[in-house]
């Protein structure tokens, strides 16, 4: 079931690599959108604007986690590249222990700051009681990320991106089936959309870590996992911090435009938190496709298979545009009864300002496929640091504009949506003219690294 990618035809291994990847993130999706549609036809606006805002601020907070287990699957595809199986489970016992702890900490700081949280987003009165209430309950289910994320990161880097399809897929399964009981059923409101949540994410992430632990020899011997040396520390942290931040920071700036997003009241609020669900579905394969992408450079990288990386990354290229140059069309045609599926038909000034925001976005969703490449390639190649630099780009931009532009009477709440692209492109720019400039160096430090 584990694939080895510095072997076989090279697109064919990464998009056979990639599709369960694609198949579980947007079974996740599915069951995002069956929260939102759930909760939008059976509670309302308010209750949608509450989750929606909610599901921003979660991201944020559980893109610190990802962002450390995506880091640290670097390591783990490079040492498994190199069949370095020792080195593997050590790696893996570090990293445990510090994004473990870590987790701990930020679901203490969840709590701790749950009421502040209303200034800073700027929640209208009217929305913050249902968003308090799923909020409270929502925290819960942060350890569960981790656990998910972390070996789900795991099995990837060694190959098997089958089994965190599974229990993903059990999850949104089991998720979509408890909306529906305790939200219709037993009458639950928000707060029963969150407690649906937690649970499936609990079982996704206790089940996926059982089965690693029982059926993956290459974690065994426990006691070897946890003998861990200060130099392995070093590496995981080199990887995983800068990874983490680049996360964070691109979640930052997205929360700091929910908040702005906030400001123009709750019917803006609900619409973006439909808008932004359909958006999430439409390009969410292009970013698992640079996930797997960066998982199949880090191998070669560990292997030194030079040649395979330059005729992955054309082929990934490829892939990118094309598939997201199809979505956008797609997204363009069908955004007014896409927004329709979330809202009831009176509620016009919604579906009419989500529409805009699929519209202006989804034109240009080449920018943010290839963001997503060149994200996973500096990732691999061991230079984390370039992803922070083009997530800062990118969210600046976005940031500064949305600011700007929404300030002027006749451009409004439009300014926030044409941001955002604008933010991709300029980052593209940066990333590529910095592979070209520095392409020989890249790929000749790679080669020393694998020797050492």
């Amino acid at each position: 079931m584990n694939q080895d990618l510095t072997k076989g035809p090279v697109m064919r291994s990464m998009l056979r690599f990639a599709l369960p990847m694609i198949l579980g993130n947007l079974l996740q999706q599915c069951y995002n959108i069956a929260d939102t549609l759930i909760v939008g036809k059976c509670l309302g606006s308010n209750a949608l604007a509450a989750v929606g805002s909610s599901f921003t601020l979660m991201t944020f907070l559980t893109s610190i986690l990802l962002g450390l287990c995506m880091g640290s699957g670097a390591v783990f595809s490079v040492r498994f590249g190199q069949r370095d199986m020792r080195g593997l489970r050590e790696s893996a016992g570090a990293s445990f222990l510090l994004i473990g702890l870590l987790a701990l900490v930020l679901n203490a700081a969840a709590y701790a700051s749950l009421d502040g949280i209303r200034i800073f987003l700027r929640v209208p009165t009217e929305v913050w009681g249902m968003m308090r209430s799923y909020l409270a309950v929502i925290y819960a289910g942060i350890a569960a990320t981790f656990l998910y994320n972390y070996f789900a990161s795991f099995l990837r880097a060694i190959g098997n991106s089958f089994v965190p399809l599974v229990f993903l897929a059990v999850s949104a399964v089991l998720n979509i089936v408890l909306d529906l009981w305790f939200v219709l059923g037993l009458s639950l409101g928000v707060a029963g959309a969150a407690w649906a949540t937690v649970i499936a994410q609990y079982v996704s992430g206790a089940g996926i870590a059982a089965y690693t632990l029982l059926s993956c020899g290459t974690v065994r011997p426990l006691r070897e996992c946890l003998r861990i040396r200060a130099g392995c520390v070093r590496e995981i942290a080199g990887f995983s911090v800068l990874t983490c931040i680049q996360q964070s920071v691109m979640n930052l700036g997205i929360l700091m435009v929910q908040g702005l997003v906030n400001s123009f009241g709750a019917t803006v609020m609900a619409a973006f938190a439909a808008a932004v669900k359909i958006d999430a579905f439409a390009y969410m394969p292009v970013q698992d496709f640079g996930n797997a992408f960066s998982t199949f450079i880090a191998q070669n990288y560990g292997a030194r298979q030079e040649e395979r990386i330059r005729t992955g990354l054309k082929g990934a290229v490829c892939f990118s545009v094309l598939f997201c140059a199809t979505v956008s069309a797609a997204v363009c045609l069908f955004a007014e009864p896409l927004m329709g599926l979330f809202a009831d038909a009176a509620e016009t000034g919604m579906i009419r300002e989500g529409v805009r925001y699929l519209r202006i976005e989804g034109t240009f969703y080449c920018g943010i496929g290839c963001l997503f490449l060149l994200y996973g390639l500096y990732r691999a190649l061991g230079r984390p640091g370039m992803s922070v630099v083009l997530t800062v780009i990118s969210l600046g931009t976005r940031v500064a504009l949305a600011y700007l532009l929404s300030a002027i009477p006749q451009v409004g709440v439009a300014g926030i949506w044409w941001s955002i692209p604008i933010g991709w492109f300029l980052a593209d720019a940066a990333g590529g003219i910095y592979y070209l400039a520095c392409r020989r160096d890249l790929l000749e430090r790679g080669e020393e690294n694998g020797r050492e």
